[in-house]
């Protein structure tokens, strides 16, 4: 097997960065990706509720939003196990070139439902799309620019945070949400051609084409044992229709809606284990302690991400404007924090800025919640978004690199796999208790603002927990 970029000498003997001859074409085009994929991610979800009224389906509009999430279960592990028989490159084409599709089927909707099939696709696409950039920056670059370069993956999204919101309010006012939706396929179309011509070109896309032999000594059930261990594509679709459902089952009340978030669950509780390395649930050392982490952290910040604008925008009366400049100071801060990571690039553990950054998201949660405070400025919450995006730009590429660093080469897309699918898992589990214990304060006749503090409050243990259970992920 051809080993990983790792193995390449510098010319001449000289130390070589991103933009170096050698990794030039490979920085930037995952870097292309990366901007494209933000832009688009930016500005088309605050679209999605015009979309929803101009198409009678409001009561769905959860299916709408959701579906994306549970898709790209599916994306991630399907991305995952392509890149590990045939390398990063082949899932990362089809992810930017699917990508483009479903930006014209849902500018083309003409129901909800249609819609919804968009988004869901887009799902898929933007769940092969991580996780082959992933595993793509683990073939392409040298252990000691990883870190670099998932740093620049999230700088990328800096100048879509800022302009993406914005541009897209502007041309549905003047013009249509259906415009934002064909504009950004027409941006895309060239950009994405050009990365599957690179990845096309490069050697270092594929560790192996040929199934590998079993090495001297190791039985050839082992191998098998190990191939088996790898989720089926079955396997991951049950648990995108056991989100979906479950996201379908909060659009109503009635015995319909009941049975799907039923049916939802289970599915979910059978087959959700067999998409994270065995001892994920007990933080076993190593990948399944890296994969929980991530699920606990993401839960955490996508869940406060969410409340936060909700209770500026409901209960504090910020004006819309001031909760957008929220969302770019903490587009802005992720960012910054993520390249400080990458410059501490053998001075400080990884595991060691997971709790950092897990201790930096507790503190942003102690602020939401002091935020629901009638006597303090309203918009003191705002400030929570920012500080836990430091948090979170800390631990998240800081966790990658664990989760890659705990895999070989030819189970690196699997490990990528998984820690989208934990990603996914956390932010649906970790935003819907907390939504039940939002809506249950609320029908027992609390006032909003207690109801926020106690959704707040609630963060705390996934990112206490975080912090307590790093020190199980750290690399040798």
């Amino acid at each position: 097997m051809t080993g990983p970029a790792t193995t390449r000498p510098a010319p001449g003997g000289a130390e070589e960065r991103l933009f170096s001859r050698t990794y030039a074409a490979a920085t930037i085009g995952f870097a292309a990706v990366m901007f494209l994929t933000g832009f688009a991610a930016l500005a088309v979800v605050p679209m999605l509720p015009v979309a929803a009224r101009e198409l009678d389906g409001v009561p769905l509009y959860p299916l709408v939003a959701g579906c994306f999430v549970a898709a790209s279960l599916f994306g991630g592990v399907l991305g995952g196990d392509w890149a590990d028989r045939a390398g990063a490159g082949r899932p990362l084409a089809a992810g930017v070139v699917l990508a483009v599709v479903t930006l014209v089927v849902s500018a083309t909707s003409t129901t909800i439902w249609q819609l919804a099939v968009g988004r869901f696709l887009d799902g898929v696409a933007a769940g092969m799309i991580a996780v082959a950039i992933n595993t793509a920056i683990a073939h392409a670059y040298p252990d000691r620019l990883r870190a670099r370069a998932l740093a620049l993956m999230s700088t990328c999204w800096i100048i879509p945070s800022l302009a993406g919101p914005p541009l897209a309010g502007l041309v549905a006012e003047w013009w249509s949400w259906r415009a934002v939706f064909f504009g950004l396929a027409a941006l895309t179309v060239i950009p994405s051609l050009a990365v599957v011509l690179l990845l096309r070109s490069r050697s270092w896309q594929a560790p192996s084409e040929e199934p590998e032999e079993p090495e001297p000594g190791r039985p050839v059930s082992d191998a098998s044992a190990e191939r088996a261990s790898r989720p089926t594509l079955m396997v991951a679709a049950a648990v995108s229709v056991g989100a979906a459902l479950s996201q379908y089952a909060v659009s109503g009340w009635d015995v319909r809606h009941l049975l799907c978030g039923v049916a939802g669950l289970a599915l979910l509780v059978v087959f959700v284990p067999r998409l994270l390395p065995p001892g994920t649930w007990r933080a076993a050392r190593g990948l399944p302690a890296a994969v929980l982490l991530r699920g606990l952290t993401s839960g955490a910040y996508f869940t406060l991400e969410a409340f936060v604008p909700l209770l500026l925008t409901t209960a504090r009366r910020v004006p819309p404007v001031h909760t957008g400049l929220a969302f770019t100071g903490a587009a802005i801060a992720w960012a910054g924090s993520s390249w400080l990571q990458g410059r501490l690039q053998g001075r400080v553990s990884r595991h060691r800025l997971v709790t950092a950054g897990a201790l930096v998201m507790g503190a942003a949660v102690a602020v939401a919640a002091v935020g629901t405070l009638p006597e303090l400025p309203a918009l003191t919450a705002a400030g929570a978004m920012v500080l836990a995006a430091v948090g979170m730009g800390m631990a998240a590429p800081s966790l990658t690199l664990l989760s890659l660093t705990h895999s070989p080469p030819d189970r690196q897309g699997y490990a990528s796999s998984a820690m989208q699918t934990s990603q996914n898992l956390g932010q649906m589990a970790v935003m819907g208790v907390a939504a039940a214990l939002f809506n249950l304060l609320l029908g027992f006749g609390s006032a909003d603002l207690p109801a926020y503090a106690a959704a707040f409050g609630l963060l705390l243990v996934p990112s206490v927990l975080a912090a307590t259970l790093a020190v199980r992920a750290r690399s040798a």
